[in-house]
């Protein structure tokens, strides 16, 4: 099987709630999410998706990605999508870095795979563990009251994790984090989720505060380093996301005991392929992981529930629904979330259908 067109489509993402706010006054309101589309010589069709948070939060932009697909489109004609190890490294020697430009090719490979030998990518992926599994909910940064007052409405939906959006002035976030643990029930779960927006000292002054509550710290700093100090005076279970981006980190992370969960970002570390091996070293450790991407619509949805249904249940700290935040739906058949859970599909492939209608007049197109 040889791949013979890739065309790339741009889709804009509107917020049913208006906007999307974190650290640092970071905000976005609609999001830019880029399609590719990978034809083969054998009639079967793959698509992926990469959507980075604007331009401001890790090193990716949406502009970026479809200009590094462009440079790496003509060099993938002629190769066999099912190879993926094989064409993950000719990737990596037609375009140094950028990992995020890869990601939505690699989806696409994992979608072909899976139609070609009739499994969904789960099973591909090492195997479906249950009949679902369970999804956090971001409480995007707003007034502690407002994001306090948002809880039970998100409960009813069926979530018991919420991700808080802190990372501002300390103040500020320690009423926020106590705001939120007070409309706590039991079993729901508190990550109190920086994004990388305290320094050292303002950190510092949270972790102490909030000493008595029941809440994880996430990625407080922008360095491993100082995420690292931070961790090294709290009592609070940590979790590492950002700092985190590829297997060296992660293994220098782990001998350190710097976390008791990771993220791993689907497009952060370049795709499925890499995501997988990140996870399934995750799993070799023993350390526990929420498997998500940067943002996304229902082809990102439908990827990183292949991939967190695959990671066995006791590790699975949790997983994201990206298409409910969303009012556009560019994919037919993608999950949907059924009282905080989502399941992946187990027909072949990624198990969805764009909708062209929605996907528009491609971008450009290689053949």
């Amino acid at each position: 099987m040889e791949i013979s067109k890739i065309s790339v489509f741009q889709v804009d993402l509107p917020l049913h709630e208006g906007s999307y706010n974190w650290s640092g006054n970071k905000s976005v309101q609609v999001f830019d999410s880029t399609v590719v589309r990978i034809e083969t010589d054998e009639g079967i069709i793959g698509h992926g998706e990469v959507c980075p948070l604007g331009a401001v939060y890790l090193p990716a932009y949406a502009e970026g990605a479809r200009a590094g697909i462009q440079v790496l489109a003509p060099a993938l004609l002629g190769q066999d999508p099912t190879q993926l190890v094989k064409l993950n490294r000719h990737m990596d020697a037609t375009l140094k870095g950028h990992p995020y430009v890869k990601s939505a090719i690699d989806m696409a490979c994992w979608d072909i795979l899976g139609q070609a030998t009739g499994q969904p990518v789960s099973n591909l992926l090492g195997g479906r563990y249950g009949d679902d599994f369970l999804l956090y909910r971001a409480i995007s940064q707003e007034a502690p009251e407002a994001m306090a007052g948002k809880v039970a409405g998100y409960r009813a939906e069926g979530y018991r994790k919420f991700q808080l959006k802190v990372g501002g002035d300390p103040e500020t976030d320690i009423e926020r984090i106590r705001a939120v643990s007070a409309e706590l029930q039991r079993g729901d779960v508190l990550i109190a989720d920086a994004n990388t927006g305290w320094l050292m000292h303002q950190a510092a002054r949270v972790v102490r505060a909030v000493k008595d509550i029941d809440v994880y710290i996430e990625q407080p700093c922008e360095t491993f380093e100082e995420c690292y100090s931070i961790r090294k005076m709290t009592d609070h279970p940590f979790v590492l996301d950002e700092s985190i981006d590829g297997l060296p980190i992660l293994l220098r992370a782990n001998s350190l005991q710097a976390m008791d969960v990771v993220n791993i970002k689907i497009s952060k570390f370049g795709g499925l392929t890499k995501a997988r091996q990140a996870r399934d070293l995750c799993v070799s450790l023993g350390i526990a992981m929420t498997i998500e991407d940067s943002w996304g619509g229902d082809i990102i949805t439908a990827a990183i529930s292949h991939l967190a249904h695959s990671t066995p249940t006791e590790l699975l700290f949790s997983s994201t629904d990206f298409n409910s935040y969303v009012t556009i739906s560019n994919a037919n058949d993608a999950p949907q979330r059924n009282n905080g859970r989502l399941a992946a599909s187990t027909t072949p492939g990624l198990g969805i259908t764009p909708k062209m209608e929605v996907l528009g007049q491609a971008v450009f197109e290689v053949n």
